[in-house]
């Protein structure tokens, strides 16, 4: 089975960190998107993966590359955001005669999808679909099901009047007969062709569309939110590990402290948070819910329920929470306010309040 993982488009509900990072290579808990995905489908067993790069390929290629992965990785170039289907349709020549999943690189899971790709590949069937309860379906694509036969009957792109609260998650079982699908159905109102209409015209031609259930949580960060919220999630799970240097400063709850960072005296660390590589922590709060990437310097400053990306340069702003700090960011306060601020700031900005 081989693994086709999507990282393009434009991610724009994540300006201004998206002028210039692609929004799957966004760090939560100091490490990209895009790699849980490509860890998660390692994981389980697939070990030939192609990823859908766009606009910023060069980006997500040279990151990618830099890490030496157990699985072969290649990249199909999609010129434009022209819908799912149109990515998997692109990815003809890589898939071949071979079953796939598709995995959305925005997408994080708990626990991984090891047991819906096994179910997947035992079931023999033409298509599987990952879905989770949601509160309001009307923002999502809606799967009716039937429950005793663990198929698929219906599926429905952002229903006015829902009759399922079952959305479909961005991990898909596939088959090369969704190819065949895709080459009878024609671009929705957006231009797009949708993954969601092939899916559909596969299920009125009689071919079998199994579903499994997340279990436990399930992320799609395509807004600043949900950036954090998913930080939060991944910090959680973290254990105690220090490999820099912490100099009579205070460290209570789970906290990760990399190579060659220092931690001097009068700061405080609470957990869950982590401190990247050859970081510099003065006089400042870190945490909880935080993550500080590698190179970073705070001083003076107290952040919380935040992700500071590598480079950042912070000083004296009193309380920083709620905030997604791009790469190389220096901001700095030269008043004595004591406001909680919250910042959405892109690469290399400076703000100095």
């Amino acid at each position: 089975m081989k693994g086709l993982i999507l990282s393009g488009g434009h991610g724009t509900r994540l300006r201004p960190i998206t002028y210039s990072q692609q929004k799957q290579l966004i760090p939560v808990a100091n490490k990209p998107i895009l790699f849980y995905c490509i860890e998660d489908l390692i994981n389980a067993g697939i070990h030939d993966i192609a990823i859908i790069v766009g606009p910023n390929k060069e980006q997500v290629m040279e990151t990618v590359r830099a890490v030496e992965w157990d699985a072969r990785i290649s990249f199909i170039f999609q010129d434009a955001p022209r819908g799912l289907a149109h990515a998997v349709k692109i990815s003809r020549d890589f898939v071949g005669d071979d079953n796939f999943i598709m995995y959305l690189g925005d997408n994080l899971l708990k626990g991984g999808s090891a047991d819906f790709i096994r179910d997947f590949s035992d079931s023999k069937v033409d298509a599987s679909l990952l879905l989770t309860e949601v509160e309001d379906p009307r923002q999502y694509g809606v799967a009716l099901v039937d429950e005793q036969k663990k198929i698929i009957v219906k599926l429905v792109e952002k229903p006015k009047n829902p009759q399922s609260n079952l959305s479909i998650v961005g991990i898909y079982g596939l088959t090369p007969r969704i190819f065949e699908a895709i080459d009878h159905i024609k671009p929705s109102w957006r231009g797009e062709l949708e993954i969601t209409d092939a899916l559909h015209w596969l299920i009125e031609n009689g071919c079998n569309v199994r579903y499994g259930m997340v279990q436990g949580w399930w992320k799609d960060t395509g807004k600043t939110e949900d950036i954090l919220d998913a930080n939060r999630l991944i910090l959680d799970t973290i254990e105690n590990e220090n490999n820099g240097s912490v100099q009579s400063a205070t460290i209570t709850g789970k906290v990760k402290i990399g190579k060659n960072s220092v931690i001097r005296e009068g700061s405080a660390i609470n957990g869950p948070a982590i401190i990247g590589n050859d970081c510099i922590v003065s006089a400042s709060t870190i945490g909880p819910y935080t993550s500080i990437g590698d190179s970073s310097e705070i001083h003076s400053t107290s952040i919380s329920n935040s992700i500071v990306m590598e480079g950042a340069r912070i000083d004296r702003i009193h309380q920083i929470t709620d905030s997604l700090i791009g790469k190389n960011v220096i901001l700095k306060k030269d008043d004595a306010s004591h406001e909680r601020k919250t910042f959405v700031l892109g690469d290399s900005s400076q703000v100095m309040l």
